[in-house]
């Protein structure tokens, strides 16, 4: 029997997303178990912010441990297919993690995100982001996971996936196909050493979908229909990521990190 090698200490993770509260987490707790980090965000106005935690990361340690930061359109393969070629520049090699947490929250219409009120371009659009920015990530990361023979993808979906929460038919279905492509993913991959998760978030405060409690008032996500009492942390999120990363006897599985919200 092979050795157990569950290290992520060394490893390259991709964490995108980075600019917003879960995707910082995640960073946040993958450097802290001494992984080397490539982060992106989505546009300029964002940029300042996965600049500032890669400074505020690497200030916190003695270590010289590298991270890069990227500008990337999720929707455009061109972008994704020249993130990698930054990343093998600045790293040496593409990743031996990927956290895949860039999405759009798909609101047309944020007070009324109905059928009736989401066009065709706002579903293409969702779609894109959310579950096809993910298939184009695993196929350039996941031929240098099974030739190291290790890996560990982990993409972050919602409680929408299983019909919850309180967004639209197209952001459902968008993660819904997440957690389908992961579970298909993980049963071909698992020979090559590498495990594939998702994490179903509900009801996570300091978000940019949700900000406070008082944004989900008076919705199926009311703190109050929260079985303990309280919004959930990006801290808590990166906590399940960095479980997932660090347990390779674990594949196949969405977890519903929900507070028992259902």
């Amino acid at each position: 029997m092979a050795p157990i090698d569950n290290q992520v200490r060394g490893r390259l993770a991709l964490v995108t997303g980075a600019s917003g509260g879960i995707g910082g987490g995640c960073a946040k707790e993958l450097f802290a178990h001494g992984a080397r980090l490539a982060l992106t965000c989505s546009s300029d106005r964002t940029y300042s912010k996965i600049t500032e935690l890669a400074s505020s990361l690497k200030s916190s340690t003695k270590e010289d441990v590298k991270i890069s930061c990227h500008i990337v359109d999720m929707s455009s393969t061109k972008a994704i297919e020249e993130l990698f070629e930054q990343i093998k520049t600045e790293h040496g090699q593409t990743p031996d993690i990927l956290v895949s947490n860039a999405g759009t929250a798909g609101f047309g219409n944020k007070a009324n995100p109905y059928l009736e009120n989401i066009s065709l371009e706002e579903f293409d659009f969702t779609i894109n982001i959310n579950l096809r920015a993910s298939f184009l990530l695993c196929k350039l990361a996941i031929p240098h996971m099974a030739a190291q023979h290790w890996g560990r993808v982990v993409f972050v979906s919602s409680i929408s996936a299983i019909g919850g929460g309180i967004n639209g038919c197209h952001y459902a279905a968008s993660k819904a196909g997440l957690t389908g492509m992961m579970k298909n993913l993980a049963s071909k991959h698992a020979k090559d050493g590498i495990t594939l998760n998702d994490v179903a978030p509900a009801m996570i405060g300091d978000t940019g979908m949700i900000p406070d409690e008082k944004r989900v008032e008076g919705t199926p996500g009311d703190v109050k229909n929260i079985p303990v009492g309280r919004l959930g942390t990006p801290q808590e999120c990166a906590n399940v990521v960095m479980m997932l990363c660090k347990t390779g006897y674990l594949t196949g599985q969405s977890i519903l990190l929900s507070g028992g919200l259902k």
